[in-house]
């Protein structure tokens, strides 16, 4: 697709060009979009498929924007931007184990979770307050204090650009890893060709609290923890709010601060690998998997390495957490790639762990 669009060429009116993209990405990094549509219905897909220009455009997918790194080379995306804007959530069915709730791809998470919370239906309250879509959500598979996406996800339906069809996929079809998922596998997250559109969750009536992380369980310290079987619905409320106090004093809020929440990934290493930096590093975090591998904690690898709070020109690592990356003011995509590129090659050389960005870049 061309920077100068021909005048001659038609698109569908909801279609528009040369759209600026700085309140379009939490980060607030300023990009232009070539071409830019806001899908709130389903059919816009369609009509994009068979537009001639349109359906061989470069295509990117935005769901709330937390996620991305807008604004790569000269601050352009020389293509198609797809913002996804399908709304509507329901209560679809439930059995004697569970509830099943639909959602359109585009409602803000952090409201979705609010909501069922209010119907009074527990699951997701330890993820409340994640920034985001609810498409986005099995995409990147997010996950808060031990629960993930993936936990609570029934089925999802996308669109297939290339066979112009629905797709539905189960859980075991998504391929859910540590905030990875078969979206990203195939790197569809990244070129649009399959779109998610709804997902469906699963709810368990026979709710229990999930308190393994030490800092919700202070959180909730003044709540006797077997009073939090009592009352489903309400505790799990109370613990959405302790989430949702952790969340706001760990983290800035991106209309004050621009960022993207965690922008890298907790590194997984063997055991071997584990219990060498165990001994070189006293106090260091480690959390054993399922699979015996470790997960190292890449915010202390961070601020070990002296990047917490320090800033490289308009961008840094924020003050109070040292795995969220900040932008000052007037950044560009340039210099968060300097900056990400200068806090891995120090935590490499002191550690020796590479560490991989978590947003992505059209």
């Amino acid at each position: 697709m061309p920077a100068a669009l021909s005048s001659t060429i038609m698109f569908p009116d909801w279609i528009r060009t040369g759209v600026e993209l700085a309140g379009f990405n939490t980060l607030a990094l300023s990009a232009r979009a070539a071409l830019f549509g806001r899908v709130d219905s389903a059919s816009r897909l369609a009509e994009v498929r068979a537009h001639h220009t349109l359906r061989d455009a470069r295509r990117f997918v935005l769901g709330g924007g937390s996620n991305v790194v807008l604004g790569g080379g000269a601050g352009e995306f020389d293509g198609l931007l797809l913002q996804i804007a399908l709304r509507g959530r329901e209560l679809i069915g439930e059995d004697d184990e569970a509830r099943y709730v639909r959602a359109g791809a585009g409602e803000s998470w952090p409201e979705f979770v609010d909501w069922t919370l209010a119907q009074g239906w527990p699951g997701l309250e330890n993820l409340a307050l994640i920034p985001g879509t609810v498409g986005a959500a099995p995409i990147q598979n997010i996950g808060a204090y031990g629960v993930e996406v993936g936990d609570r996800l029934h089925s999802l339906a996308a669109y297939d650009f290339a066979s112009g069809e629905t797709r539905h996929f189960t859980r075991a079809d998504c391929r859910f890893a540590y905030r990875d998922s078969v979206f990203k596998q195939a790197g569809w997250h990244r070129d649009g060709r399959i779109v998610v559109t709804e997902v469906i969750f699963r709810l368990p009536k026979r709710w229990q609290p999930l308190l393994d992380y030490a800092g919700l369980r202070e959180e909730l310290a003044q709540c006797a923890e077997r009073a939090l079987r009592d009352d489903a619905a309400g505790d799990a409320r109370k613990i959405a709010a302790a989430v949702v106090a952790l969340r706001r004093r760990k983290l800035p809020d991106p209309a004050t601060l621009p960022n993207a929440g965690s922008f890298f990934h907790n590194p997984i290493v063997d055991a071997l690998q584990a219990r060498r930096l165990a001994s070189d590093f006293p106090g260091m975090p480690q959390h054993l998997q399922a699979d015996g591998s470790v997960k190292l904690a890449a915010g202390w690898l961070i601020e070990r390495a002296g990047w917490k709070g320090r800033r490289l020109g308009p961008v840094g690592m924020y003050e109070k957490q040292a795995l969220v990356l900040v932008n000052h003011g007037g950044a560009c995509a340039a210099d968060v790639a300097a900056l990400a590129a200068a806090v891995s090659a120090d935590v490499r050389r002191q550690f020796g762990i590479t560490l991989c960005v978590e947003p992505v870049a059209p």
